[in-house]
């Protein structure tokens, strides 16, 4: 399904993101260009029966997300890199995603990284933990990741309510993708992941990212994205059954 997205101007040139509702990868692309107040084409993926031209798009890895400009796909096909073409291309559309400042840079750029390795690996060893056992032990290791993430939020906003301190940037785009699938994580594994308990500053900005215009119609809503999440299993299932 191809839906158009209403909103500033791409210098005349179109955007185009080839993507797939549940992805949290797709969804951080999509925020970041709301909020740089970027028009854009929405075209919705089916996976099991890729596109022609998502396969000419992206013929290594043959995933979503991938961003065409102006008919040509950005060359690395990969969420960040993408979060940081749409400041390099359009510089003059709305506001920056990445700090000016380098130190504050490469903190966003860390912790970025941190949510796409320690945190996302994590949950989805949850998701398709062959054992109870394992599933627990990655349910322990998402609880750290979400630890760290709670100081990174301190640290980095400085007290403000987002990452990027007064206003949404790239660090909260990237984590801010995942904010469905937190939300959603007591339905799929049983365990609240943002409990204002344990992780009050997390907790609250989520609620505050999930309010922003940008995010509102991007972020999948708990219900559809724990039924996915039981599509996902079954799969798994059945094929590790086939392979006994």
């Amino acid at each position: 399904m191809t839906q158009p997205r209403d909103g500033g101007r791409a210098d005349g040139q179109q955007l185009k993101v080839l993507g797939a509702w549940p992805s949290p990868f797709v969804n951080r692309v999509r925020v970041a260009l709301h909020l740089k107040g970027l028009d854009y084409e929405n075209v919705e993926e089916d996976l099991v029966n890729k596109s022609e031209l998502l396969l000419a798009s992206n013929p290594v890895h043959k995933k979503v997300p991938v961003l065409l400009h102006a008919g040509r796909p950005v060359p690395v096909p990969e969420s960040l890199v993408i979060l940081e073409y749409l400041d390099d291309a359009f510089p003059a559309a709305g506001p920056a995603l990445l700090p000016a400042d380098p130190f504050d840079r490469a903190v966003a750029r860390f912790w970025a990284a941190f949510v796409d390795g320690k945190l996302h690996g994590a949950m989805v060893a949850v998701l398709m933990g062959p054992t109870e056992e394992a599933r627990a032990a990655a349910t322990e290791d998402t609880f750290a990741a979400l630890d760290a993430l709670e100081g990174a939020l301190k640290e980095c906003s400085g007290g403000k309510g987002f990452f990027g301190g007064d206003a949404p940037g790239y660090l909260d785009a990237a984590f801010g993708g995942f904010v469905g699938w937190l939300r959603a994580w007591d339905k799929i594994a049983g365990v609240t992941l943002l409990d204002a308990g344990r992780v009050p500053l997390l907790a609250a900005w989520a609620e505050r990212f999930a309010a922003l215009d940008a995010a509102k119609g991007v972020i999948p809503e708990p219900d559809h994205l724990a039924e996915f999440a039981k599509v996902l299993q079954a799969r798994a299932a059945a094929a590790a059954a086939a392979g006994n």
